[in-house]
């Protein structure tokens, strides 16, 4: 199976080691998987702050760099969930309409495509430990994703997965929420990461970079005992040098 890759703006800057990772994932999968160069950002941080003009020209952009005739595949809910719900605000009744329509219904969530799509689970990594996993709000809310990282984490050997206390609830990142609220932010990743503590989880496992960098500044900051990890880079560990 064909698939093309989109990597956000966010990973590709600050994680590349994750977007590498989701390649090898989906090849081991047995997809042809391309990458368009030319890609850039899916239009969240304008649409989000307010600037749906500026938003839809990257959206049109986004929707020229990529195929309807082929299934994408993105290892972050946040930008996936930006595609498949809010280009309906910018992009129904327009002459796009129709191939915005057919990329949304062939954009997919990494975790969601190999256990919906490929009906694959079981990859052979190997993980030693305790670890949660973080619900992105992106992830549960916009892309309905909860069963699949999950069903994934328990074909990982070695891997305990917990589910902690209030796993659904926000971490406080939000984007820019992050930046204009920043002690609610900070108490909210505050209340995450100890609620995984609770637990004894070595890891905090998620869909989202942008979520796990959050957590990761503040165990940074506080030298705790815990680690941030994208499921992409779970999915692949312990594979050597294959």
């Amino acid at each position: 199976m064909k698939v093309q890759l989109f990597i956000p703006c966010f990973i590709d800057q600050l994680f590349p080691e994750t977007a590498f990772n989701t390649v090898k994932i989906l090849e081991k999968a047995g997809c042809e998987v391309s990458y368009n160069p030319r890609q850039t950002c899916c239009g969240q941080p304008a649409f989000n702050a307010g600037y749906w003009d500026e938003a839809k020209v990257v959206g049109s952009k986004f929707l020229q760099d990529f195929s309807e005739n082929q299934y994408i595949v993105s290892p972050s809910a946040s930008c996936t969930g930006m595609v498949k719900n809010y280009y309906n605000d910018l992009f129904t009744n327009t002459a796009v309409h129709n191939t915005c329509r057919a990329i949304q219904n062939r954009m997919h969530e990494l975790s969601d495509f190999l256990v919906n799509i490929l009906k694959k689970d079981y990859f052979g990594a190997e993980l030693e430990g305790k670890a949660v996993y973080h619900d992105s709000c992106a992830g549960l809310r916009e892309c309905r994703i909860k069963e699949e990282p999950r069903q994934l984490l328990t074909k990982v050997h070695g891997l305990d997965l917990l589910e902690m206390k209030d796993t659904e609830t926000c971490c406080g990142f939000g984007g820019t929420f992050a930046v204009k609220f920043e002690g609610i932010s900070s108490a909210m990743a505050q209340q995450k990461i100890e609620n995984a503590l609770a637990m004894e989880a070595e890891y905090i496992i998620s869909t989202d970079s942008s979520c796990l960098m959050h957590l990761q500044g503040y165990i940074d900051k506080h030298n705790l005992p815990i680690k941030t990890l994208h499921l992409a880079d779970v999915l692949t560990s312990g594979w050597g040098n294959s």
